[in-house]
């Protein structure tokens, strides 16, 4: 098994207690396209992304998918509808092969969230869940697609121009790919981005920052 002693949410723990948590976990390799979980599933695991790419999204009336959050390791999935006990939100599924580490939470409970680091970090987790929400609804709310795609670049300091392809980055932004196709030409007229022959790259920072602020 992995060890979760470099996951930091168990760094503070003993060899006995990591031991006492690989009695109660199992570890699943994950082939690209299979299902984490369903949208309105009742969680049972406390579940750690070890490798892959995991995304989250949800289905509308008109089944069209909406990408809530792509997932990298290592991170903790869905932690707060597992500590509430409320049924899963969203649907998960592999865009690569990966591998989670899941871990049985009812013993869990019982056995380690007395442990007051482990019950800080577990809350912390959860906060940095929050904050991420609350700048999804600031971009997706608030910004128009210009400003959404220039604060995107300017927050991820260019990494999001390379890390994501097009399609991804038009469901992370929650446009079109014709539109974000658009907003691109747009930031190239205006001198603030510069495009190779694969790669659009930051020209002109201070540029983006002003489209939303």
């Amino acid at each position: 098994m992995t060890d979760l002693r470099h996951f930091y949410f168990f760094e503070n723990l003993s060899a006995e207690q990591l031991e006492t948590i690989n009695s109660f976990a199992i570890r699943r390799k994950m082939s690209k396209g299979s299902i984490l979980f369903y949208e309105k599933e009742d969680p049972k695991s406390l579940t750690l992304l070890t490798e892959g790419v995991l995304k989250v999204y949800k289905t509308d009336p008109k089944n069209n998918e909406i990408v809530m959050h792509r997932f990298t390791p290592t991170a903790l999935i869905a932690e707060m509808v597992v500590l509430e006990g409320l049924p899963y939100p969203a649907s998960a599924v592999f865009e690569t092969d990966g591998e989670v580490i899941q871990i049985d939470f009812e013993r869990f409970k019982n056995e380690f969230l007395y442990n007051s680091d482990v019950a800080f970090t577990f809350f912390k987790s959860l906060s940095k869940k929050i904050r991420y929400l609350e700048s999804v609804i600031a971009l997706n709310v608030v910004l128009d697609s210009t400003s959404r795609l220039a604060k995107f670049i300017f927050d991820t300091n260019g990494t999001a121009l390379t890390h994501y392809k097009h399609y991804q980055l038009a469901e992370h932004l929650h446009m079109t790919p014709e539109t974000l196709s658009r907003v691109f030409k747009k930031l190239l007229k205006l001198d603030l981005l510069e495009k190779d022959v694969n790669n659009y790259k930051i020209k002109n920072k201070e540029g983006l920052q002003a489209l939303f602020e």
